[in-house]
């Protein structure tokens, strides 16, 4: 069975057409050991030092130099428009204001379903449509790329003594 130990990310995946390829939801993407299956459907466990966050177009590299390309599956999430740049800017400020994974673009910001997010922004005066599409979020200013909210949050003094899981 191949088994990727290491992970490059674009730009240094440098491949003209890949020869094995595994879409993933953004949640998936967050792994350091996990038995996987590619599209095509060959086995492969993937066994990172730690756990990381894998990236769309970022390659998992087996011990045999084979590249696996990491690709963002479709998911189910909601895009926030506003008539201005300006507007969109204050909506994002409200949504990072509740640490919700948020992916900002020129004309929208993406977030995952929440029906309670979805009637702030109306509330706002932003527009939510439903959509499909993969989801790259912002990484947060602590968290690194795509890091994923756990719900570890903690008011008042933090003691940076322990662990996070």
């Amino acid at each position: 069975m191949l088994r990727a130990t290491s992970v490059i990310v674009p730009p240094d995946v440098r491949l003209d057409e890949p020869s094995l390829a595994i879409t993933l939801p953004r949640e998936e993407r967050y792994r350091r050991r996990v038995r996987w299956m590619t599209d095509c459907g060959r086995a492969f466990l993937l066994d990172l030092p730690e756990t990381t966050y894998l990236p769309s177009g970022s390659g998992l590299v087996g011990e045999d130099g084979e590249i696996i390309v990491v690709r963002a599956a479709s998911e189910d999430l909601l895009r926030i428009t506003t008539s201005d740049p300006l507007h969109l800017m204050r909506i994002a400020w409200h949504i990072g204001n509740r640490h919700t994974p948020a992916e900002i673009t020129d004309e929208a910001i993406y977030i995952l379903p929440d029906h309670v997010l979805a009637e702030m922004v109306v509330g706002l005066g932003g527009e939510v449509v439903p959509v499909s599409r993969p989801f790259e979020p912002e990484g947060g200013a602590y968290g690194g790329h795509g890091s994923l909210d756990r719900g570890h949050h903690h008011h008042g003094t933090h003691d940076h003594s322990h662990e996070h899981h």
